[in-house]
């Protein structure tokens, strides 16, 4: 995961995080990844967490910090974000290979792991349209991108 975070401009870099992050292990920092591996729970977050980079326009990435989601107001957009990363993360497992599983682990998303999980499997892919409008993908290619950092 780490290599194709790297070769698709997202950095990543082990560190001692002191603090607890928003999810176990992993805290977004300076527009890049910093990782715990002693704290590290579910790996396929950290696909997740680089999708919420991916989608952030790049002038505006090195600014991330934390849990990104946090002090969003709901109604600026944080369920399309959300859902996008989600997404971009499916994608980025189909390209390397990583089971889907492994990213839609049943202690996350609130739950709805069997619900996101069992869409994919039909091709039915939420937010869609958002990826297509960032220009990342296309409907008739998705999960393939077209690139995978929004401009």
């Amino acid at each position: 995961m780490r290599q194709f975070l790297a070769n698709i401009g997202i950095p990543t870099r082990e560190a001692n995080l002191k603090a607890d992050s928003f999810l176990p292990g992993i805290l977004i920092e300076d527009g890049g990844l910093l990782l715990d591996l002693s704290k590290l729970l579910y790996p396929g977050d950290l696909l997740h967490e680089a999708g919420h980079l991916a989608m952030t326009p790049a002038a505006e990435r090195r600014q991330l910090a934390g849990n990104v989601m946090a002090g969003k107001p709901e109604q600026h957009g944080t369920d399309g974000e959300e859902i996008g990363a989600i997404l971009w993360s499916y994608a980025a497992a189909q390209a390397i290979g990583v089971p889907p599983e492994i990213v839609f682990h049943p202690a996350g998303y609130r739950g709805s792991s069997p619900w996101i999980l069992g869409n994919f499997s039909q091709g039915i892919y939420p937010g869609l349209p958002l990826l297509v409008w960032m220009g990342l993908t296309t409907n008739e290619d998705f999960p393939r991108m077209t690139r995978w950092l929004r401009d």
